[in-house]
C-alpha cells in the first residue's frame, strides 16, 4: 500500500519487450530498497529484481503491460518513485494501491498562479468514482479532484509537487495512470450489489 506521496523520479533506462510481458531499468536513488520490495513506479506497483548502484529492474506482466503505458515508455523517460507506506510512517495522501485501473490522457495544462491545473479525460466506466473534493491517483500522485464534467476532471498541482514529480514533463496529449480511489469502488460495490 501506498500513499501517493512521490519520494522522487527516476527515468528509464531500457525497457525489453517479452512475449508475455516485459522488462524495465530504472535509473533511480536506490536508497532503502532491496531485491523483492515493492516499488510503485508511476502508480504501478513493481516487483523489484534486481538493484544496482544506478538503479533497479522490474518485471512486468501482460496484464500490466495491457493496462499501463509503462512498456511503451523510452529512455529517458521520467517515472514518479515511491516506496510502500511503514508501519511507522505517516499516512498522508490516500490509499494507493498500485493497482492502475486504466490510462487517460492530458487533456489540458493551464497555469493558475504558482499552481498548474491539470485537466484529464474520465477513462469510460469511471465516472462514479470522481466527485469534486475526491480523491484521484494520477501516475501514484494523490491529487484532489478540483472539478469534474460529463467527459473531464481537473486537479491543481502545487509548486511543490510540480517539482518533486514527473507530472511537471506531462504536456496535453501524455498517457498518465489512472487508479480510482479504492474507498470509492468498495462504496460503489455495496450500493449496487445491496
Amino acid at each position: 500500500m501506498y500513499t501517493g506521496v512521490v519520494e522522487s523520479t527516476g527515468r528509464i533506462r531500457d525497457v525489453s519487450r517479452y512475449e508475455n510481458g516485459a522488462r524495465v531499468r530504472i535509473a533511480a536513488d536506490t536508497t532503502g530498497i532491496e531485491p523483492e520490495d515493492s516499488v510503485n513506479v508511476s502508480g504501478v506497483c513493481l516487483t523489484v529484481e534486481s538493484v544496482d548502484d544506478d538503479g533497479f529492474d522490474s518485471f512486468l506482466s501482460s496484464e500490466t503491460v495491457r493496462r499501463t503505458y509503462l512498456a511503451d515508455l523510452t529512455p529517458p523517460a521520467a517515472v514518479n518513485i515511491e516506496r510502500p507506506l511503514s508501519t511507522t510512517g505517516r499516512f498522508d495522501g490516500h490509499v494507493v494501491k498500485g493497482t492502475v485501473d486504466t490510462v487517460t490522457d492530458v487533456v489540458d495544462v493551464t497555469r493558475l498562479g504558482d499552481d498548474r491545473r491539470f485537466t484529464f479525460s474520465i477513462p469510460e466506466g469511471y465516472r462514479q468514482y470522481l466527485v469534486e473534493k475526491g480523491a484521484v491517483a494520477l501516475d501514484g500522485i494523490s491529487l484532489t479532484v478540483t472539478d469534474c464534467s460529463e467527459e473531464t476532471f481537473s486537479v491543481a498541482v502545487v509548486p511543490t509537487t510540480d517539482e518533486v514529480t514527473a507530472l511537471s514533463e506531462k504536456t496535453a496529449g501524455d498517457p498518465v495512470h489512472f487508479e480510482a480511489d479504492i474507498l470509492a469502488k468498495y462504496v460503489e460495490r455495496q450500493r449496487t450489489v445491496a
